[in-house]
């Protein structure tokens, strides 16, 4: 079966030398190669010599059958505005073999994503990101209704201005096999769909902000505008979900959690998610630990606000006695024995001043300057084991001595 190249140079004679004309000035505009058993471009230095001002194309009736072979023939055609495949067996899909298509910043319409999707049968990975999408279109009839693409697993949406969950849902409806979804980076206000739901919902829901993302494992939120913890409550009841990334949202923006704290409100809000922000697999005795933290910040608010997973938490925990509180700091004044020469005089001291400063406050009592003075600390327990300590370094706190009511410091004279 003959290539393109062959059929033209068939029906045209161009291999002999036409001295008047040029090659491509043979080749007409709107060029019709029907039924010519066509199975192939042929060379491609040809075809870009004979057909760069081919504007409509007819290769009707043809044996081509395989896509890259027509893709050959249209890349090579920059001119071309017009072709017709028709008759031709093109059973093979675009890239059947092709599982992973990256999109990203390429602004390409919901369209021409259809379409493409139409032919790619075994795709399984799909980057849509900084696509300036504010909604989603995956499906051209009802997106409840048809699912066509059950093998996409992996899909990657971040950076598009969609701030509606609903818009969301439709990716999981478009893909229900769906098991790992990144929207970092989208202005998603809230999970909710404007419905509530309870926990004990079963599978027949609709309508809920997880009810299309049955088989999501793996979810990104990072840099999303999430707010509240009631968006952290409907992230629990996907149903398959074990690994989130909750990083950047507005709810941690307060000072009022520590990063350790954060990590623990969320683990025990979260008990379906095994892996968080990134980190290793969350084990049973953290996740202990996070409950039991949980049960006690929430046990000293009022009970209207009180999250329903704090009930949960004190039917499997039972209710907690608060942690005692050990305050390790030293105290801030202690009684003190200062004593130079003859004269002995009890005083109340800042354990946080230092040598230098305590010097400088006893100036007075010994009766020469700071700069000719020497301290020793006393300790009362080991007077007569380790005597006098001789404070050398100006800058230490007193604290530092373990300074206790009842010890003695020393004034001497350099």
């Amino acid at each position: 079966m003959p290539s393109l190249v062959e059929a033209l140079e068939h029906k045209y004679g161009i291999s002999i030398y036409v001295p008047c004309k040029s090659p491509r000035a043979i080749i007409p505009a709107l060029l019709v190669l029907n039924d010519c058993d066509i199975a192939t471009a042929g060379e491609r230095e040809a075809l870009v010599a004979k057909c760069a001002a081919v504007e409509e194309l007819d290769l009707a009736k043809n044996k081509l059958n395989e896509w890259p072979e027509v893709l050959c023939i249209l890349q090579h055609m920059p001119r071309l505005k017009f072709v017709n495949l028709s008759f031709n067996l093109l059973t093979t899909p675009i890239w059947q073999q092709l599982r992973n298509l990256v999109l990203n910043s390429t602004k390409i319409n919901w369209e021409s994503v259809q379409e493409m999707l139409d032919h790619l049968p075994c795709l399984e990975e799909l980057h849509l990101s900084l696509n300036d999408y504010d909604h989603v279109k995956l499906c051209k009839i009802d997106y409840k209704e048809k699912h066509k693409h059950d093998g996409i697993r992996k899909f990657h949406f971040t950076g598009n201005p969609v701030s509606n969950w609903k818009e969301i849902c439709k990716i999981g409806y478009a893909f229900p096999n769906l098991e790992s979804l990144g929207v970092a980076d989208c202005p998603i206000m809230s999970l909710d769909i404007n419905r509530n739901f309870e926990r004990s919902e079963s599978e027949c829901e609709s309508d809920s902000p997880h009810d299309s993302f049955r088989q999501l494992k793996i979810l990104n939120l990072n840099s999303t505008q999430i707010s509240t913890w009631d968006d952290i409550e409907r992230l629990s009841r996907f149903p398959s979900l074990n690994c989130v990334r909750l990083q950047g949202c507005p709810l941690w923006k307060s000072n009022e959690y520590t990063e350790h704290e954060r990590r623990q409100l969320l683990i025990a809000r979260l008990p379906n998610v095994e892996m968080l922000n990134g980190g290793g697999r969350i084990g049973p005795d953290e996740r202990e630990d996070a409950e039991r933290t949980f049960i006690r910040y929430y046990m000293d608010k009022p009970e209207s606000d009180r999250p329903e997973r704090y009930f949960e938490l004190v039917q499997i925990h039972g209710r907690l006695d608060p942690l005692v509180h050990v305050d390790l700091r030293p105290e801030k004044r202690v009684k003190v024995t200062f004593t130079c020469g003859l004269n002995s005089e009890v005083r109340s001291v800042d354990v946080y001043r230092t040598v230098s400063d305590l010097k400088l406050k006893l100036e007075m009592f010994a009766g020469y300057p700071a700069s000719k003075m020497r301290l020793f600390y006393v300790d009362q327990d080991f007077r007569d084991l380790m005597g006098p300590e001789e404070m050398i370094y100006p800058s230490k706190q007193l604290y530092s001595y373990n300074i206790r009511s009842g010890d003695e410091i020393i004034i001497d004279i350099k």
